[in-house]
């Protein structure tokens, strides 16, 4: 088994999460992992970087697959017995004048950003070494349509007692609530990606929690942030930042020093604590 300290970035191929495991190469003293569902896309990635003098590795992961999921843990667990930093970077977005129906978008949007994020922490949040980084890739549109809920919705998302199967029966109900048309009318905002995302801004504030509670000697820190609206296949070219500059507050929460104690159970973004 390797004693050599390990980064797993998910959805790292392209756009942010491959700008954040060029600037880990460059900073994190031990092995990088970049994550693609392509293997073919995913190794043209290494290959990109191996251009430019940077080790990645790669390895398989769709967070849609549960069975891709376990793979992953299964290798980094007998490989290196678990992992030091977890950059949760995977997500989809409709873009806005899709004309997919709302509902479908709402399953498809859920499915990957909420519940397959969700998936990686149950198996992998396990793994994390003490002194681990774990980082949740979320957006500022998390804010604005957290802004965008029923005052009862918003409540429940800010509580500081909030557990995962509430908050999972909250994801949930938005998608049934948007297969009847009903969404607007039961307090959520009109758009699916920002529900999503407010999915794991809590969840980041729940696990956090979980970690005092059961793992407090450990030193892990977990948090959620906001990289900002950078230029990607995701955003645009009229985005603002570049990759790297999208990378910035990711990279900086994963590489927080040992001796810190905080940020954790926080939301960031320019390296800023964001009030929820």
């Amino acid at each position: 088994m390797s004693s050599v300290p390990v980064a797993v970035v998910t959805g790292s191929n392209k756009g942010i999460g491959f700008a954040i495991v060029r600037a880990l190469c460059k900073q994190f003293p031990g092995d990088v992992y970049l994550t693609a569902r392509d293997p073919g896309r995913g190794q043209e990635a290494v290959a990109k970087l191996q251009e430019e003098g940077l080790r990645a590795l790669f390895h398989q992961l769709d967070i849609d697959d549960l069975q891709s999921i376990r793979a992953l843990r299964d290798f980094l667990k007998e490989k290196y017995g678990g992992l030091n930093v977890l950059v949760n970077n995977a997500g989809i977005a409709f873009k806005v004048h899709d004309t997919t129906p709302f509902a479908v978008q709402a399953e498809v949007t859920l499915k990957t950003n909420f519940f397959g994020t969700r998936n990686v922490c149950t198996e992998l949040l396990p793994l994390v070494k003490p002194y681990g980084r774990v980082v949740n890739v979320s957006s500022m549109v998390s804010s604005s349509a957290l802004g965008g809920c029923s005052r009862e919705l918003q409540q429940k998302f800010r509580s500081d007692t909030i557990t995962e199967d509430e908050l999972v029966e909250l994801m949930t109900k938005f998608v049934e609530d948007t297969m009847k048309n009903v969404h607007e009318k039961e307090g959520w905002p009109n758009t699916a990606y920002g529900v999503s995302k407010i999915g794991v801004t809590v969840l980041s504030r729940i696990q956090a929690r979980m970690l005092n509670e059961k793992r407090k000697g450990d030193h892990i820190l977990l948090n959620a942030c906001c990289p900002g609206w950078v230029r990607t296949d995701m955003a645009g070219p009229k985005a603002t930042k570049s990759p790297d500059e999208g990378a910035e507050t990711p990279v900086y929460l994963a590489l927080l020093p040992s001796d810190a104690d905080g940020p954790h159970g926080q939301f960031l973004s320019n390296k800023t604590v964001r009030t929820w």
